[in-house]
């Protein structure tokens, strides 16, 4: 996906594809992590979707949750979800990213061997 050291920068053009596409892979995540979390709160907690949306976004996000668990399966959930997202938020972080640390990395080097 990105070119190797040995390459020129790709065009502007291309690097702001690459940055759409990052994103949107990103944005798909997001959205499932979100249907993830919004489906346990709800059938283990019997949460409204709303509700569970709000935690989800919550523990996704980092912040914590804001309905207290009242079920043995919905704290399992809870904490599997809380640890799941954990790894989410930095995996969905690097992903949107990378393309902006590629090529400042690349053109560092690229600068070093002039």
């Amino acid at each position: 996906m990105f070119e190797s050291r040995h390459h020129p920068l790709v065009s502007q053009r291309k690097f702001v594809m690459r940055m759409l596409f990052s994103g949107l892979v990103g944005i798909v995540l997001i959205a499932i992590s979100l249907l993830i979390g919004m489906f346990g709160y709800h059938y283990y907690e019997n949460l409204s979707l709303v509700d569970s949306f709000v935690n989800a976004a919550m523990i996704l996000s980092g912040m914590g949750p804001l309905a207290q668990m009242h079920t043995q399966n919905g704290k399992i959930f809870a904490g599997f979800y809380a640890i799941y997202s954990g790894l989410a938020l930095i995996t969905i972080a690097a992903i949107i990213f990378a393309p902006i640390i590629h090529r400042l990395l690349h053109k560092f080097h690229i600068e070093q061997e002039q």
